[in-house]
């Protein structure tokens, strides 16, 4: 009978697919200096980027607590590299929310899988909250960084309180998009682990 409390392996598990998301994650980030509405289609790139190593993770996933301990991981990470702690309430509510979803399924039924990893992706937009909420000083950072004026107002064009909602729902639709594509990729993963 396997035991439901996370083991060292169930830790070293959530270590590595923890930093795989990060390497992903700083990868489509750097694509953000080439233009600032690359910034603003994180919301699509990185559900994409990133579903294959998820999906794969998932195949892993077989107790509570997993995905949220990544989601903490990532809270963590994301402060440390200086995107301050604004988004991390919103990293870690995703992550416990899509831990619930794929336990709702035994980890083991697709449909859950893919609900969570389009929730789970929802934190990408944690990246945008110091843009909305501290926007002042926000853009004061980025022209003391070497930042243009011209680079500045189109971030701030196509990320604000009016388009935020859109980018929202853009990185679900992406997210579900993305599981797929990462089922498909993993397929022999997939039923391996019996997930259907």
């Amino acid at each position: 009978m396997k035991t439901k409390k996370l083991t060292a392996k169930d830790f070293i598990t959530i270590g590595i697919f923890t930093a795989i998301w990060f390497v992903v994650e700083f990868a489509v980030g750097m694509l953000g200096y080439i233009h600032p509405y690359i910034v603003a289609s994180y919301v699509v790139i990185l559900p994409i980027a990133a579903a294959i190593p998820m999906m794969l993770f998932y195949t892993k996933t077989e107790k509570f607590g997993m995905i949220t301990i990544m989601s903490v991981l990532i809270a963590i990470i994301m402060f440390v590299t200086g995107m301050g702690y604004l988004g991390a309430p919103l990293v870690i509510i995703s992550g416990l929310v899509a831990d619930l979803i794929a336990k709702a399924g035994g980890y083991k039924n697709f449909k859950n899988i893919m609900f969570s990893y389009a929730i789970f992706g929802l934190w990408v937009c944690a990246n945008f909250f110091p843009i909305l909420i501290t926007a002042k000083q926000y853009k004061k950072d980025l022209v003391d960084s070497g930042f243009s004026a011209e680079y500045c107002n189109s971030l701030f064009k196509a990320i604000n309180t009016k388009t935020i909602a859109i980018l929202v729902v853009i990185c679900f639709v992406f997210g579900i998009i993305g599981a797929f594509i990462g089922k498909a990729t993993v397929k022999k993963h997939f039923e391996k682990a019996g997930i259907v």
